[in-house]
C-alpha cells in the first residue's frame, strides 16, 4: 500500500505542488517490490522515471564495453534516485546501471509525470539536480579510487565500507561481487584476499569474508 506521508516527508518539492500537480504525482506513483539482484535500471534501454527507497537497498554501477563493473553509490532507504529518469536530463550523458542490493520496495514516480511536473513546477526541477549533486561527491571517489589507487588500498576501502554499511565484521559477498564493485577481476580479487588472510587481516571462507584485524585494515585503507 502506498504510503503518501512517506512520499511527501521524501520529496521536497510536495508542498510546493499546486492541486493538479498533487493529482498527477499521486496517479502516477506505484510501489514495485524487488528481489535481491533484480535490474532496476539498464542504462538508455530504460527511462522508469523516479526512485523512492522505501526499503532495502539498490546498487547503481556503470559498465564497461567489456562488462566491468565500478560502484557509483548505493541507495538506502528514504534515499531518491533521479538516474533512474536520466533521458529527461541532459547533463547525464552516461549509462547507469541499477540493481537490487537486497530484497526491496520502492515508489516510482513515472517519467511522464515527473517530466511535466519538472516542466511546470521550479522546485521540482530543482530537486532533480540538487538530487543528482547530492551523490556527485560519491561518483568522483569512486572514479578516484578507480584512476589513482592501488587494488590494495581499494579493497581495504571497501570491505571497511562494507562492513559498516552492514553493521557486521562479515562480507557476505563472493568474489566476484567485489571484483564488480571495485572494478576488478575475479582472479585479482582472490589472490589480494588471500594476502590479506595470509596478514590476519581476514578469514575466508565459500560464503564471506570475515574482518578479524579491523585496525590493520584500516591502516591499509587511510
Amino acid at each position: 500500500m502506498l504510503d503518501m506521508q512517506f512520499v511527501k516527508n521524501h520529496l521536497s518539492f510536495w508542498e510546493k505542488l499546486t492541486p493538479e500537480q498533487e493529482r498527477l504525482t499521486t496517479q502516477n506513483l506505484a510501489v514495485i517490490k524487488y528481489n535481491k539482484g533484480d535490474i532496476i535500471h539498464q542504462g538508455e534501454n530504460d527511462c522508469n522515471g523516479v526512485i523512492l527507497v522505501h526499503n532495502g537497498r539498490l546498487r547503481t554501477y556503470i559498465m564497461s564495453e567489456d562488462g566491468k563493473e565500478v560502484t557509483l553509490f548505493r541507495l538506502i532507504q528514504n534515499e531518491v534516485c533521479i538516474l533512474s529518469a536520466a533521458c529527461l536530463l541532459n547533463i547525464i550523458t552516461f549509462d547507469v546501471y541499477i540493481t537490487a542490493e537486497q530484497d526491496s520496495e520502492v515508489y516510482l514516480l513515472g517519467r511522464n509525470a515527473f517530466e511535466r511536473i519538472c516542466q511546470e513546477n521550479l522546485y521540482a526541477e530543482n530537486f532533480s539536480y540538487k538530487t543528482i549533486v547530492s551523490h556527485f561527491s560519491d561518483v568522483m571517489w569512486s572514479v578516484q579510487q578507480v584512476l589513482f589507487l592501488n587494488l590494495r588500498k581499494r579493497l581495504a576501502i571497501f570491505l571497511i565500507d562494507q562492513s559498516v554499511l552492514d553493521d557486521s565484521n562479515y562480507v557476505k559477498l563472493t568474489h566476484e561481487e567485489i571484483a564488480n564493485h571495485i572494478g576488478s577481476a575475479r582472479e585479482v580479487v582472490s589472490r589480494m584476499l588471500k594476502q590479506f588472510e595470509n596478514e590476519g587481516i581476514v578469514e575466508l571462507s565459500r560464503a564471506d569474508v570475515k574482518i578479524t584485524d579491523k585496525i590493520k585494515l584500516r591502516g591499509l585503507a587511510y
